[in-house]
């Protein structure tokens, strides 16, 4: 691909974020605060210091696995919207390991921990994805009607079956210590990090550069031509929802291991849209997934910062985020029109 290419690709993107920021600025100003202070608190805060990077990388890979856990499903043209049920069920999955058999090793109980979480996640998610294939039930409310359901499961295990009497709220006992994840450096950096990276580009090699990444695009792109030349549609739908399910479950797991070591009422975050709106921004690309997510990272950090700074609400920077994915969706129209514009000129 030429640098011109690339660079007529970016332009739409560039454009995009630039208009997000400026309008993003103008009701920044209209609140009577400084939109340049504020802006810099929440661009600066992640690179400041070491403090700040490490939180941003945390973010990151919740972020990552929430975005992978819509965009892998969207491939084949399905909805995962239940990232955050899938989380809770990866952290509840990590915690009931983590606890009942707290005495055991690290070696031992930590791939234990992940691995319940991912499977619990993927169960929560093949229930949906069962749903869809067996009874043609829409995945988008089953998933969303799911979510509800882990809402409750957390509560209930948080308040009643391992609670921490002493948390003031719903908060299960720590894990044992062999459930925790190995760190990195000083502020420390949990493993979780480097074990995201490792995945992102797993997996991005993989879609590219294998069969089943194949198949995923061959349905996402066309599922009735797909089927013509012999993919199972099916099972390629209801294995995209399983394996975002994992991811998502793992990023819960890696919650607990990594950052709580416990499970709380509010471990999702707000994860779920986040990913989403990365996932969307990204387009789908395995590739430019990574990044976007730590764009967004970045300014879910610095977000308290532009508060305590410029005195700017926190929650503008959801706004931003939603106003960057708005305006990318606008250019993606305005190009189209373009194009097609080029093309009945050129015909003529």
């Amino acid at each position: 691909m030429s640098v011109a290419i690339v660079v007529r690709r970016a332009v739409p993107y560039v454009l995009a974020v630039l208009a997000a920021f400026a309008v993003t600025a103008v009701i920044i100003a209209l609140l009577g605060h400084d939109p340049l202070e504020a802006f810099r608190a929440v661009l600066t805060n992640s690179f400041r210091n070491t403090f700040g990077m490490v939180q941003t990388l945390h973010k990151w890979t919740a972020l990552t696995l929430l975005a992978l856990a819509f965009a892998i499903p969207l491939a084949a043209g399905r909805f995962n919207i239940g990232g955050e049920g899938q989380l809770i069920l990866g952290a509840v999955g990590a915690v009931a390991v983590g606890i009942t058999f707290s005495e055991l090793p690290l070696p031992v109980l930590l791939p234990l921990l992940l691995v319940s979480a991912v499977l619990a996640g993927a169960v929560w998610a093949w229930i949906a994805a069962w749903l869809m294939d067996r009874f043609r039930v829409n995945e988008i409310l089953s998933t969303v009607l799911l979510n509800f359901v882990s809402f409750e499961i957390l509560d209930y295990l948080a308040s009643h079956t391992w609670p921490d009497v002493g948390a003031g709220g719903a908060v299960t006992l720590p894990i044992g210590t062999g459930g925790e994840l190995p760190t990195i450096g000083r502020p420390p950096m949990h493993a979780g990090v480097v074990l995201v990276v490792i995945l992102v580009v797993a997996l991005a090699f993989l879609a590219r550069r294998s069969v089943p990444g194949f198949e995923l695009r061959a349905v996402g792109l066309n599922e009735r031509a797909a089927a013509l030349h012999g993919i199972r549609t099916r099972g390629v739908a209801v294995g995209s929802m399983v394996v975002g399910g994992a991811l998502a479950g793992l990023a819960g797991g890696i919650e607990v291991a990594g950052v709580h070591h416990r499970m709380l009422e509010g471990i999702q975050s707000n994860y779920l849209l986040l990913g989403i709106i990365i996932g969307l921004i990204a387009r789908g690309s395995l590739v430019a997934l990574p990044f976007v997510a730590f764009g967004i990272a970045v300014l879910e950090v610095g977000a308290g910062s532009m508060q305590r700074v410029s005195g700017a609400p926190a929650e503008l920077v959801l706004i931003l985020e939603g106003l960057i994915l708005l305006f990318i969706l606008m250019s993606d129209v305005v190009v189209g029109r373009v194009s097609a514009r080029r093309a009945r000129v050129a015909v003529t």
